[in-house]
């Protein structure tokens, strides 16, 4: 997911998730926020750490890899250590899927 997008989606939804409710009369001009974990704060919270700090990594890429990139652009311990609990045998095509894994692994320890 691009920048932009992310930002678009953001604009989108910002009156809905202040008020926690549709913001417009008919129901089908509301945006429709795709999925739902995708939006889940820890997990929007942890792209937006990650993504900041890999900057245009090339995905594709392993949480080890990942892990490498990080440590060698000198990220602080606790962020590279989100990554340790992931298999290393796992591939990532962007920082959304990272971000839930990471979430994901936390939610199960």
């Amino acid at each position: 997911m691009s920048v932009h997008r992310d930002e678009g989606m953001k604009h989108e939804l910002r009156d809905y998730l202040r008020s926690g409710h549709p913001t417009r009369s008919e129901e089908w001009h509301d945006a429709e926020p795709g999925d739902p974990l995708g939006t889940h704060p820890d997990i929007v919270e942890v792209r937006h750490e990650l993504g900041r700090r890999l900057g245009r990594t090339p995905f594709p890429a392993s949480a080890p890899e990942l892990a490498r990139v990080l440590s060698a652009s000198h990220c602080p311990d606790e962020v590279v250590e989100l990554l340790a609990p992931l298999p290393a045998d796992e591939t990532y095509r962007n920082a959304q899927e990272l971000a839930t894994a990471v979430v994901r692994a936390r939610a199960d320890a």
